[in-house]
């Protein structure tokens, strides 16, 4: 099989969906090597499928659910399953980014079918009914992960003593 040159479209398309291929990497696998993996692999498909999108909305639709599988796929080995993460190393930060980090940090305890729904709304900014076509669900059961993953914050938001912003 022949290689194809990267044409400028997929220079464009890369750019403009990097960062979020990463952040719903990052949100379901809680560390940067592994989103990083993730991240690059969603780009190679695409350049190994080259699919032709109908709108944005489409394509970035595409590479997220593509992203969402590639993360599910990943906790699927068994290697993986047995794996305990070291952690990521601590660096000095303002006052913001602390209270971002713990919040990110709290998020990441959910279980993955929730994290998954608040990453898509609150980051992603995708109405219900995108995230439920997105996750092959229906609305009803997006909404109502997308509730309970509310709740399961607040109350674990009162255990870290932490004062939310309004969630």
């Amino acid at each position: 099989m022949k290689k194809q040159p990267m044409r400028a479209e997929d220079y464009i398309l890369i750019e403009k969906y990097s960062a979020a291929v990463y952040r719903m990497a990052y949100s379901m696998v809680k560390n940067t090597q592994d989103a990083e993996d993730i991240h690059q692999e969603v780009f190679l498909k695409y350049l190994a499928k080259r699919p032709e999108f109908e709108s944005e909305e489409h394509a970035k639709a595409w590479f997220l659910r593509v992203t969402i599988n590639l993360a599910k796929n990943l906790w699927k080995t068994a290697w993986r399953q047995k794996v305990v993460s070291l952690g990521e190393v601590d660096r000095e930060e303002t006052e913001a980014q602390q209270e971002e980090e713990q919040l990110i940090e709290i998020v990441k305890r959910l279980p993955q079918k929730y994290r998954t729904v608040v990453h898509l709304f609150y980051y992603e900014e995708y109405s219900l009914e995108e995230i439920a076509d997105l996750l092959k669900a229906k609305p009803s059961t997006v909404r109502t992960r997308l509730t309970r993953a509310r709740q399961k914050l607040k109350e674990m938001l009162k255990e870290d003593e932490y004062v939310s912003g309004g969630l």
